[in-house]
């Protein structure tokens, strides 16, 4: 498999177009929704609720029209509709909405997710928030955040101390009873919790606005372009042992290692 340093400008410079090209082509589907009285939601657990709109399925649909026509020997996977065997080693990973609660609830805290990864993790990611216009991008060779102040490089902030730390998580609307109780072991430490972001969160930290986010009963689609964004401005990103997070499990984003540590410590005594 190749590696993200392995590939050449050409090799990046065609990722990345293929990556903005499925960001631009989701925005306007998913604002066509987006507090609009009429969206349909479904709901796909029927001992709770997970809910899903028509417009993640649309602008999944959409993003996998591009890849059939940018990159078609590339392995899709999707929250909405799977996988889609490929031949090139390289595999889409979509959430065309990373936090449809928070759509369906008209807050603009979601977002489009989208990373490009071999079996050994992530090339490249995209956070996209489109309401509010943010794009964080990370990864083979680029780094950054674009929205309404212009293009600025994203750095993540250098907090050592667990004390001083700000930290987000969705909990406790995801995750176990065991998987929460790690949450509050670290919760317990640091300065300052907030909670229900979805993926933003993600690109808080990897643009230093915060130092954590614990989450777990992730999927691959829901971490792998928040891995990448994040490794590229400075932060980690493993589960809750330390070991890869890419597909999916418990994860811990840290914004340094000092801060990485830290938690760590505490969140491996947690069965």
């Amino acid at each position: 498999m190749r590696h993200a340093a392995s590939l050449t400008d050409a090799d990046a410079d065609s990722l990345w177009r293929t990556a903005h090209r499925l960001a631009d082509v989701a925005r306007p589907i998913t604002l066509r929704h987006f507090r609009s009285a009429a969206l349909q939601v479904s709901n796909k657990d029927a001992a709770g609720f997970d809910p899903v709109t028509e417009a993640d399925r649309a602008t999944e649909l959409a993003m996998r029209e591009i890849l059939a026509d940018m990159r078609p020997d590339d392995a899709i996977l999707g929250e909405e509709f799977g996988t889609t065997d490929g031949t090139s080693g390289l595999t889409w990973v979509l959430d065309p909405i990373d936090g449809t609660r928070a759509y369906l609830s008209g807050a603009p805290t979601w977002g489009v997710l989208i990373a490009l990864c071999d079996a050994t993790g992530p090339h490249l990611g995209v956070i996209d928030q489109p309401y509010i216009g943010e794009r964080f991008f990370g990864g083979a060779g680029q780094v950054g955040v674009s929205g309404p102040s212009g293009t600025q490089v994203l750095a993540t902030r250098r907090t050592e101390a667990l004390s001083d730390a700000i930290l987000f998580t969705t909990f406790p609307e995801v995750g176990s009873p065991e998987d929460r109780r790690g949450f509050e072991a670290v919760a317990e430490h640091v300065r300052l919790t907030r909670y229900g972001m979805d993926c933003y969160a993600y690109g808080l930290l990897a643009a230093g606005q915060i130092d954590l986010v614990i989450e777990a009963g992730l999927q691959a689609y829901d971490i792998c372009a928040p891995i990448a964004v994040i490794e590229a401005a400075g932060g980690i990103v493993t589960d809750w042992q330390g070991a890869p997070a890419h597909a999916g499990g418990r994860a811990l984003a840290a914004a340094n290692p000092s801060i990485h540590a830290a938690a760590l410590d505490i969140l491996r005594h947690i069965p």
